[in-house]
């Protein structure tokens, strides 16, 4: 007998038919309208495996689904999920870590270079018919190339961005992370810096780190407080891991230059946000790994990795490696 998938992302075509190869699928379009919850309500008892992104699992839906063997998000975060609950449930959890690192790199790097030479504020004036003679000091932007590099986080999308800023840019990079990393120090001739010591002395601070209870609010009043009138903050990590009072305030003080920003600790980002007033900040819709071809290869990862659990096989991008130990 087929196992039972509840899917609460569209797949393309060959994806679907290749999920349904292996399971029975449920889709739920619209998992969280409210007729989208009471559907994946219903569903959840008999589902095997959960398939999706952006959708909080708690513990009461997962109460629903005594069955559940697998959950594979279409995401590399995975801070929707209560892993220590999951493991204890025996419920593996898998993600798509890889496929998406040299697209996000991308969008990091486009705010870094859109936050510099003030990209979408001059085009907005170009396109209001506001320009009416060649621009002065006024509307000048900072140079990127040669500039300071600074990357919280260093890990696949960390390491990504550091190869464009090094190789493409000339860019010293300065990195902060758990420990210091050999490898990365040769390859972009990086140097490890405390976290501190970062903020004082990059030009662009990207962040990076996945959202974690230790690095929740890691960056806030005080952080802020260090960095340069120079500095250009950059944000491709997670929302929350910013307090955002605080960089609004570093924003609309000139305590630091402009930032770009493609997450927020509320995600859509409210039209009342004062983020939105201000003309040193570029904010982008959480586009990180937005493209045709990544989103498709994240879903075909996912569906592997499903595909694997419920044939009793360890997935490639394992979450919680104990629940394996225990399946």
């Amino acid at each position: 007998m087929k196992k039972h998938v509840v899917l609460y992302k569209k797949l393309s075509a060959p994806l679907m038919e290749r999920l349904q190869a292996y399971a029975e699928v449920t889709l739920i379009e619209d998992p969280k309208s409210a007729g989208g919850v009471a559907r994946l309500r219903d569903a959840l008892p008999q589902a095997d495996g959960l398939l999706g992104a952006s959708l909080k699992l708690d513990a009461q839906l997962l109460d629903l689904a005594p069955q559940l063997k697998a959950v594979s998000s279409v995401s590399v975060g995975v801070d929707n999920y209560d892993i220590d609950d999951l493991t204890r449930r025996g419920i593996l959890l898998s993600n798509t870590p890889d496929v998406l690192t040299e697209t996000t790199a991308d969008t990091g790097f486009a705010l870094i270079m859109a936050t510099a030479r003030r990209v979408v504020e001059l085009a907005t004036m170009v396109r209001n018919g506001e320009w009416t003679q060649n621009i002065g000091p006024a509307h000048f932007g900072t140079d990127v190339h040669g500039k300071t590099l600074g990357i919280v986080g260093m890990g696949r999308i960390g390491e990504a961005v550091a190869q464009r800023g090094h190789f493409g840019f000339g860019m010293p990079v300065l990195y902060h992370s758990h420990s210091p990393k050999p490898a990365v120090e040769a390859r972009f001739n990086a140097q490890y810096r405390s976290l501190d010591a970062l903020l004082q002395e990059a030009d662009f601070v990207c962040l990076t780190v996945p959202l974690t209870a230790e690095t929740e609010g890691l960056i806030g009043a005080e952080q802020f407080a260090r960095m340069r009138p120079e500095t250009i903050f950059i944000n491709i990590a997670r929302g929350k891991v910013v307090d955002e009072q605080a960089m609004i305030h570093a924003l609309q003080t000139g305590q630091i230059r402009a930032a770009g920003l493609d997450v927020f600790e509320s995600e859509p980002l409210q039209t009342d946000s004062p983020l939105l007033q201000l003309d040193n900040v570029v904010a982008t819709p959480h586009m990180g790994s937005a493209t045709h071809e990544t989103r498709e290869a994240m879903a075909r990862c996912a569906v592997e990795n499903m595909i694997s659990a419920l044939s009793g096989e360890r997935p490639k991008d394992l979450v919680n490696k104990e629940a394996w130990k225990h399946a």
